[in-house]
């Protein structure tokens, strides 16, 4: 800004601005869509804030999130494609370097067939073409089976078997609603850990709880439990319910924050006495810490007392308890192992709410602290802890699983199409008998890019033709594997990719090219360099 208050801007128009937004574009998919396929390369990026200044990637949104370009309108466009892939990464985490590929054939080719008299119309019935394209591809999609699951994890990790199996394998436990989530391991192995449960980030509040020294943890079979956010200040509040339970022998789960001298009252006790009692702190802060309570409430059928609805601790009575097979708590996390049957239908009710408020949620992070709960109520959490020789082998070993993990997760909930570009190269035979247009002629030369591009990465471009495609079989499955250099069944040979990341793709492509597409002047801010 300068002495009179007012910040310069430079403009572009028409065909001059169009070639700055395309220079831009072709600087950042060139260097995302060599990591496409099984044959992608991986890419080198300073990066200051990690380890040693360097990361090594073939995760597409890493290496978009990397680029910044000096000159202001090619930077522009590549900020728009970054936000195709990362749309398409929130949405169905994976399919990043396919959007940015679909992106710029669009674009591309748009420029060349888009004139100022057809711009609208086009446009228009690009989106339209793009909506009956999603609408076939899901009626092509397949279920998934516990096959197509080592298939898919196996393909997002850049073909590592022994990934794939690993991710598979903590799928299959824990199910189309379950959780599985990834964490860097402390030593060099990557290894998965599997909870049936309700999981807790919160462990016991004092080491005076743990009753099993081997394991460090404190574990209770056949308690009670008292859910409250309310902090209990005075020993006096848990007369109603510690008098009885001391009687009885009743064990004790005490999920509510504690003043320093009622912890030190209840650990005192519990050493000196053997009562069977532990206090775990509420997990999580604000709003996420009070819809938490509320479902693990719900799952141990218990009556939450919470100081946000008023709720006066005093009057508790042992009914207001719920209850549980087991607990285990250790330092840092608590399973709470729920009884059979308990509150089945309105743990139900409870998913089914949280599964539509997922689908309406915009942030990535929502969406996942969301699936958290889901999982949390039906019983499933995995962790996947990704290992590594250095620091640069287990970051690019972590966004490979990530990826992966993330595929697996997409093709649970929408199914799969065959894999490799195959399944949007099918889709220009269905729009074959078409009106042509320039719309039309647009969207199938994006269409076929994918597939062109993971033959380029392999090195067989030159080898092979779309006549190569339609001369052994006009099969939708039928396809070319990179992998194994044979044609077949996709399918048969596990070369599938979930549908929820081919279709977000697309959309995300389609959504962001329209709108480079539409553009005719370009204003950023002035800018001096010396």
């Amino acid at each position: 800004m300068n002495e009179s208050g007012y910040t310069p801007k430079n403009l572009k128009f028409g065909d001059e601005g169009r070639e700055k937004l395309i220079q831009g574009i072709t600087t950042i998919a060139k260097a995302v869509k060599s990591t496409l396929g099984p044959a992608g390369q991986t890419v080198l990026i300073e990066s200051p804030h990690h380890t040693h200044g360097i990361t090594v990637t073939k995760d597409g949104v890493t290496v978009a999130k990397a680029i910044e370009l000096l000159d202001p309108v090619e930077n522009l466009a590549v900020r728009m494609m970054r936000e195709a892939a990362d749309r398409t990464a929130t949405s169905a985490g994976d399919g990043t370097s396919t959007a940015i590929v679909l992106t710029e054939a669009l674009v591309l080719e748009g420029v060349r067939l888009i004139n100022k008299t057809n711009k609208t119309e086009t446009l228009r019935e690009l989106v339209a073409l793009t909506n009956e394209v999603v609408g076939s591809l899901r009626a092509n999609s397949r279920p998934v089976s516990e096959e197509n699951i080592v298939d898919i994890a196996t393909i997002s990790a850049n073909n590592d078997p022994v990934i794939g199996g690993v991710i598979a394998d903590v799928y299959n436990k824990v199910g189309k609603d379950g959780l599985v989530t990834v964490d860097k391991s402390h030593t060099s192995e990557t290894h998965s850990e599997f909870t049936v449960g309700i999981k807790v980030d919160r462990g016991y509040s004092s080491p005076m709880f743990i009753n099993n020294q081997v394991k460090d943890e404190c574990i209770l079979d056949e308690v009670d439990i008292l859910v409250s956010d309310a902090e209990i200040s005075n020993i006096l509040t848990l007369e109603k319910i510690l008098t009885p339970a001391i009687k009885e022998g009743k064990r004790l789960l005490i999920i509510a924050p504690c003043s320093a001298n009622v912890l030190n009252t209840i650990a005192a006790n519990v050493v000196k006495k053997g009562l069977k009692i532990c206090v775990v702190q509420p997990p999580n802060f604000g709003y996420k810490q009070h819809e938490l309570m509320q479902d693990i409430a719900i799952s141990v059928d218990a009556t939450y007392f919470s100081e946000k609805t008023g709720d006066d601790l005093s009057v508790i009575q042992l009914s207001d308890l719920g209850h549980a097979k087991r607990f285990i708590a250790s330092a840092d996390k608590t399973i709470i192992l729920k009884d059979d049957g308990v509150n089945d239908d309105k743990i139900k009710e409870r998913v089914e709410q949280l599964i539509e408020a997922r689908e309406n949620a915009d942030k990535k992070i929502d969406k996942e602290f969301i699936s958290t709960r889901i999982a949390s109520l039906t019983g499933g959490v995995g962790v996947i802890y990704v290992g590594g020789k250095t620091d640069l082998e287990q970051k690019e070993l972590y966004d490979r699983v990530d990826d992966a993990v993330c595929a697996v997760k997409s093709a649970l909930e929408e199914g799969v199409l065959p894999g490799g570009g195959t399944a949007l190269y099918r889709e220009v035979a269905n729009m074959n008998s078409k009106r042509k247009t320039p719309a039309l002629a647009i969207l199938t030369h994006a269409l076929v890019s994918p597939m062109f591009q993971i033959w380029e990465n392999a090195g067989v471009l030159s080898d092979l033709t779309i006549k190569s495609m339609t001369k052994f079989s006009t099969e939708y499955n039928f396809g070319y594997n990179v992998k194994t250099e044979e044609f077949g069944d996709m399918y048969e040979m596990g070369v599938i990719d979930p549908l929820k990341v081919t279709k977000n793709a697309l959309q995300n492509a389609v959504s962001v090219a329209v709108t480079i597409l539409s553009t005719d002047a370009i204003i950023t801010q002035a800018r001096v360099y010396e």
